[in-house]
């Protein structure tokens, strides 16, 4: 006979339960894992939350079987839940697992994310989607009473979208639901050779359409950041953690609050001190910009997005004397740093994170203009450019354009350049040509009938370029006003480090109106 009392049976059947879901308790399902080089869900939350973890939901389960099917064993219904602290800040974290039922969603699950989504609202907190599963649960899915009231997970993640931060590391198959959840986020981490994403999987695929196609070839990690789907490619699930750590580093809880200013002493990047001799005074000759931005930031201190993807642009965030702020940057070493759809649309995405979050904005210009060619109008190059211009606008946080070298035409405008987005600071390098589009093409395209019917015509034509290059001068643009001044280089991070001491959010230019339109 038993010694226990009622009331310690009722308080052993409780641990029994909580340590039923732990992984101790599952070994071989924890085996597994590991043996597809992975950790588990419990794992990757002990990783990232590294000052704590308090759980809920950890008892939830999918519920009876229903007619006719064998009941479900599903620990946690395939979801861990709860608050986790990040460098001494809160998260809500929810990390889906692979080792139940192939960490598919179940309608419990999914009522536990929503209630991740809830807290993250409430709390003003941010909210991190650790995926690793395959979308609907088929064990649920066929069933019309569980499918019709569809799901309001969309509906939440708009809610949360510009107020907290929203994190999703695929570090294992995520297609169906993670894909369309990761999209709803401003950070997308996925590991190389472990995470997919995308809308079907094979065996879907090749039901649907007949293509043979592997789940990487579908949505392998570096694919999909060469389209912009995903942010940071990682080597491993550390790694992406650590990416996750190092991109909240930068903002701060929620929208309401300020981000977080590193303590000093704050040294420059590598660079500083050739910086003014980095830009080629020939517009011919490429360089790399991020190791301009290098120069400018504090040491070690660049998070470049979406490197592989629209590499003609640059988009990282950086600090300065400590403080955080983003970068909009022409990559001369592609296209000439000329923009193109998927520029616009990377610079626009990043420049509306930004602006939600608090952080000043700066831009640095040197581009040819806007891609032409049938090719770049097939990408409905027309509305993703005005998106730029767009976010731009919309924009209430400080901005800082600076001209590095060439900066002509419309595409001038729509990066901010001049008086364009109302900058807080407008600067160009000695090197910056101002106009509206480079000398020689503009002498080809008005003045050829001019110099071909001159007695010389390549003389001509020289003279011409010679004349009209006069014109174009960085010193004459501040002669105009249309710039605050002309500064070497390594002026630009102590005015920069001023200038974040005291510019503040500008109140929106229309406050009565309901919402703007995007062109996109």
């Amino acid at each position: 006979m038993s010694d226990s009392t009622p009331e310690q049976v009722l308080n052993d059947r409780v641990r029994d339960a909580y340590h039923a879901v732990t992984d101790e308790a599952r070994a071989e399902k924890v085996a597994k894992q590991h043996g597809r080089g992975k950790m588990t869900a419990r794992e990757r939350v002990a990783a990232l939350a590294n000052g704590g973890f308090h759980e809920f939901g950890a008892l939830a389960g999918p519920g009876p079987a229903q007619q006719g099917a064998a009941p479900l064993v599903a620990p946690g219904d395939g979801v861990v839940t709860g608050i986790g602290y990040i460098d001494g800040r809160p998260a809500a974290i929810a990390a889906f697992d692979f080792t139940v039922l192939g960490g598919s969603n179940g309608a419990t699950g999914m009522a536990k994310l929503d209630r991740c989504a809830e807290r993250a609202l409430l709390d003003e907190i941010p909210l991190i989607m650790l995926m690793d599963g395959g979308g609907h649960r088929m064990q649920e899915a066929l069933d019309s009473r569980l499918a019709a009231p569809g799901s309001q997970l969309l509906l939440r993640l708009a809610d949360l979208s510009g107020h907290v931060p929203l994190v999703a590391a695929m570090m294992g198959p995520g297609f169906g639901a993670p894909a369309n959840i990761s999209a709803c986020c401003d950070f997308v981490t996925i590991v190389r050779g472990m995470g997919t994403i995308g809308i079907s999987s094979a065996p879907l695929v090749r039901a649907a359409t007949g293509e043979n196609l592997t789940n990487d070839e579908i949505g392998g990690a570096d694919l999909q950041a060469r389209r912009g789907v995903v942010d940071v490619v990682t080597a491993d699930e550390q790694e992406a953690l650590d990416s996750i750590r190092a991109f909240l580093s930068y903002l701060p809880p929620s929208a309401a609050g300020q981000p977080l200013i590193n303590a000093g002493p704050h040294e420059p990047g590598d660079g500083a001190e050739t910086i003014d001799t980095m830009i080629p005074a020939s517009m011919r000759q490429a360089y790399d910009v991020v190791e301009v931005i290098e120069a400018i930031a504090d040491v070690d201190s660049v998070f470049e997005l979406g490197r592989t993807h629209a590499p003609n642009l640059v988009t990282t965030l950086v600090r300065v004397d400590g403080r955080p702020m983003g970068v909009v940057a022409n990559q001369p070493r592609v296209h000439a740093g000329a923009l193109d759809a998927h520029a616009c649309e990377k610079a626009a995405h990043f420049i509306a994170v930004c602006d939600a979050f608090g952080l000043p904005i700066l831009i640095l210009i040197d581009l040819p203009g806007f891609l032409v060619g049938a090719g770049a109008e097939e990408t409905n190059l027309v509305r993703r450019s005005a998106r730029l211009g767009y976010e731009l606008g919309a924009a209430t946080v400080p901005r800082f354009v600076i001209v590095t070298r060439k900066a002509y035409g419309a595409a001038y405008i729509a990066m901010g350049g001049g008086r364009s987005a109302h900058a807080d600071l407008s600067l160009a390098w000695p090197t910056a040509e101002i106009c509206a589009i480079p000398i020689e093409s503009a002498v080809d395209l008005a003045f050829r009938s001019q110099y071909e019917s001159a007695p010389d015509p390549a003389q001509a034509r020289t003279d011409l370029i010679t004349l009209f290059k006069a014109n174009v001068d960085p010193l004459l643009a501040a002669d105009g006003f249309g710039i605050d001044d002309v500064v070497l280089p390594s002026a630009t991070r102590p005015m920069l480090a001023e200038a974040l001491t005291r510019v503040k959010r500008r109140p929106p230019r229309v406050p009565q109106k309901r919402r703007s339109i995007s062109p996109i």
